[in-house]
């Protein structure tokens, strides 16, 4: 009880240390991070004769890696039994470990085709640049955002020690290229059978979820997470990212005979198809009340104004506004927002 009130989503709970079996050869691996509300990464080790592969290793760092090593040899394996290593999108806390492992166990490295992390150089052809790298991982403090807001950037008193982490970070890692790319319904064969690609943007771009038919078991990544939903951002994730996400959730929703989720944050779940109508109402909540507060402005009001009714003052910010933002446009697009832009800025008003 205790427990469930300090942590009353699932996927802040910090990772423990045991490692379980959550469907036929596959290993449950809780891997640390901290990272505004969750507490761990599920690291999966689906095993078969050949060794194992990993989906999602996890952030980048020594701490990390050791965990990792931890786990794989609580689950009987070796970094050089690992023969495949799978990530599910490009977020940092799936892919940061990802190049390590690949390289250190000569393993097969695969992602979605659209994977690209563009600060990294890495983009959809692969192509990973070398001198000007490091100018690529400069967070540039002073550009607006799409909708005219400020510039997303650290407190003053903190931008020191943010440029230090972020090279910090970027020594530790190795630039994710991966060696093969999946299409939607490309086959791989791990824990002695086969799974499928599924493509399921509206996260990011390229989030790729595995789905097992013989066993019922969908891996979903950051796309279905069993007691909150992913964040939605309106920044570099296609004209419509909500709808690309509710499109996504209606695909694997209609996957028959799942009947095992195994998310990347929290607890295995088995009602995919509740879970599904449950985020689906969330957002169509949201929507909602974005209409409603822009009849209560009666005027046209700017991403910030919506995003300060939509949130608490506590989750006030640039992922708020993002969010928000994501789902005005969506409103615009299905006609039922305007926008219009005064000073830079976009301003929506309800039709």
């Amino acid at each position: 009880m205790a427990e469930t009130a300090k942590y009353p989503k699932q996927e802040q709970e910090p990772a423990r240390s045991e490692v379980t079996e959550v469907a036929a050869n596959v290993l449950r691996m809780q891997l640390p991070i901290r990272m505004p509300g969750l507490g761990h990464v599920n690291a999966y080790a689906l095993t078969d004769d050949r060794g194992a592969a990993v989906v999602d290793p996890g952030v980048p760092g020594p701490g990390n890696w050791k965990a990792l090593v931890d786990r794989l040899r609580q689950g009987g394996l070796k970094v050089r039994d690992v023969h495949t290593v799978v990530v599910t999108h490009s977020h940092i806390d799936h892919f940061g470990t990802a190049a390590r492992l690949a390289q250190e166990a000569d393993a097969e490295f695969v992602v979605h085709a659209d994977f690209a992390v563009p600060w990294l150089g890495v983009t959809r052809h692969d192509c990973v640049g070398t001198e000007d790298a490091p100018d690529r991982v400069k967070p540039d403090w002073d550009e607006r955002t799409p909708w005219g807001g400020d510039p997303i950037r650290p407190p003053r008193n903190r931008r020191a020690i943010f440029w230090f982490m972020r090279h910090v970070m970027r020594r530790a890692l190795l630039p994710p290229v991966p060696s093969r790319r999946l299409a939607s319904n490309s086959v791989l064969t791990l824990a002695g059978r086969e799974w499928f690609a599924v493509h399921t943007p509206g996260h990011t771009l390229d989030h790729l979820c595995l789905h097992d038919p013989e066993g019922g078991v969908l891996i979903s990544g950051d796309h279905v997470l069993p007691t909150i939903t992913p964040h939605i951002s309106g920044v570099g994730t296609g004209p419509d990212p909500l709808r690309a996400f509710v499109e996504s959730l209606d695909k694997v929703g209609a996957l028959e005979g799942v009947a095992r989720v195994l998310p990347a944050h929290g607890h295995p779940f088995d009602d995919l198809a509740a879970r599904v109508d449950d985020i689906k109402e969330h957002h169509d909540g949201r929507l909602e009340r974005l209409k409603g507060y822009g009849r209560e402005f009666g005027r046209a009001a700017s991403v910030r104004e919506y995003s300060q009714k939509l949130f608490r003052p506590a989750r006030w910010g640039p992922m708020a506004e993002s969010e928000t933002f994501a789902h005005l446009e969506h409103l615009r697009l299905a006609g039922e927002a305007e926008r219009s832009q005064v000073d830079g800025k976009h301003l929506y008003e309800m039709g």
